[in-house]
């Protein structure tokens, strides 16, 4: 069951744990995709949700080594069933012949769903730390949201196209 956030009240520790929590199920939710979808070639969905994959888990364990290095073992008081689809694309999006163009749709949406939360969740902040670590984060949605962006803009043409039913 989420838990409602009260942004006012978050200390560093908890931002960081939060933070991780939404890499780690956008990475998740882009790895069950890839699983989903299967590889086809070079370039296709899966390939896309595995780029996606890799960047999200990047940057859960850069944000992981900062908690550890400022915070050690402590635990953590947020867990995953307190976020609920922050940045993680939505579950029922991809389907087995689903085109490169709209799988980057997909993970374009999951971007600017993160950007939108850090955007928001930095203006209820009281710590001074916290509202920073938001305000990179949200930066970082922004230049997540531009690589995604050019990366559609980069597709071939036909890469619009889903993949053509083999029962026709």
């Amino acid at each position: 069951m989420t838990r409602r956030i009260d942004y006012e009240k978050l200390d560093l520790m908890d931002a960081l744990d939060l933070a991780i929590l939404i890499e780690a199920e956008a990475l998740q939710r882009y790895e069950l995709f890839e699983e989903q979808l299967g590889h086809t070639g070079p370039g296709d969905a899966a390939s896309i949700f595995h780029t996606m994959a890799k960047h999200e888990g990047e940057h859960a364990r850069v944000l992981f080594e900062r908690r550890k290095e400022l915070f050690g073992d402590a635990p953590a008081r947020f867990q995953r069933d307190d976020i609920f689809d922050v940045e993680a694309p939505d579950a029922g999006s991809p389907y087995w012949n689903m085109s490169p163009y709209k799988a980057l749709q997909v993970g374009l949406s999951a971007e600017k769903k993160a950007f939108v939360f850090y955007d928001q969740a930095h203006l209820h902040v009281k710590d001074p730390a916290v509202r920073a670590l938001f305000v990179e984060l949200r930066d970082e949605e922004t230049e997540h949201v531009r690589l995604v962006t050019r990366a559609i803009a980069d597709l071939p043409p036909g890469a619009d196209q889903d993949l053509e039913d083999l029962d026709e």
